[in-house]
């Protein structure tokens, strides 16, 4: 019999339904205070795989995430956000999931079932040897996201992961495995809870650190940042008044002017 992944082994609570609000919640929260020191275990295995990605970005080269159900979700939505935090394009960090766009809202079955669909889903970005593609799965044994890892490496593509379970076959086709084991989940199998976690943390640290080494913060700021809302428009003024020492009106006509805090910083500087 296959290894049971630690992401399906048994829950250590037991009679949940019959636990009060507050029990419920408290084992919930202390599960949680888990998983930040499992990611630090593997923050070694996190660095390796970023300086290679920030390597190959400077190069041109572009960020693939790929996964099913939450941890295709995670990956979408740590994509997405890359174009207005960091004024980068769309096509520099893309998120790939079982069952296409239509799988963010709701599940499509058995799409995570197709060892073939990953690559296929790739090809139509023109994946290339500067490229980069993450498998993102808290088992590590997702057929789609196996399967797109092990095209990607036969392509000359740079592979790493994201996986919850030590030694799994995700991790072993990968170049730069990271696996963050956070134990079996507070609903047995529920990975949308500690597992879910711990790959958004690590997402969050990939993505912001390879931006950093693209150049996309200068001190603590996010100075590529899409002005799409009132709210990061005025937190670009307090960017701006702070780096130049100039008042909210004129910070404001800076921004107006050049459309972006680094622009408006040079033009000033200038």
């Amino acid at each position: 019999m296959a290894k049971l992944p630690d992401t399906e082994k048994n829950s250590h609570y037991d009679h949940i339904e019959q636990m009060s609000t507050l029990q419920v919640l408290t084992s919930i929260n202390q599960e949680d205070q888990l998983v930040a020191h499992s990611v630090a275990s593997q923050i070694g295995a996190i660095e390796k795989l970023v300086d290679q990605i920030a390597e190959r970005m400077k190069r041109g080269g572009r960020l693939f995430y790929i996964g099913s159900g939450t941890s295709g979700r995670l990956g979408v939505v740590d994509a997405s956000e890359c174009p207005p935090t960091y004024g980068v394009p769309h096509d520099w960090v893309i998120g790939l999931i079982a069952g296409g766009d239509g799988a963010i809202r709701k599940a499509v079955e058995f799409a995570e079932d197709d060892a073939t669909q990953a690559w296929k889903d790739l090809l139509v970005h023109g994946p290339n040897p500067e490229d980069t593609v993450i498998g993102i799965a808290a088992s590590g044994t997702t057929p789609y996201v196996l399967g797109g890892v092990k095209a990607a490496r036969a392509h000359g593509l740079l592979t790493g992961c994201i996986a919850c379970s030590a030694g799994s076959p995700l991790g072993q086709l990968v170049e730069y495995p990271v696996e963050v084991v956070v134990g079996p989940e507070f609903i047995t199998g529920s990975t949308r809870m500690k597992a879910g976690t711990a790959q958004k943390l690590v997402l969050n640290m990939i993505s912001t650190t390879v931006m950093i080494h693209l150049g996309r913060v200068q001190g603590n700021k996010m100075v590529d940042m899409q002005l799409s809302n009132e709210k990061l428009e005025k937190r670009g003024a307090r960017m701006l008044m702070t780096e130049l020492n100039i008042d909210e009106m004129e910070a404001s006509g800076l921004l107006k002017k050049y459309g972006s805090v680094r622009a408006a910083i040079d033009g000033y500087r200038r």
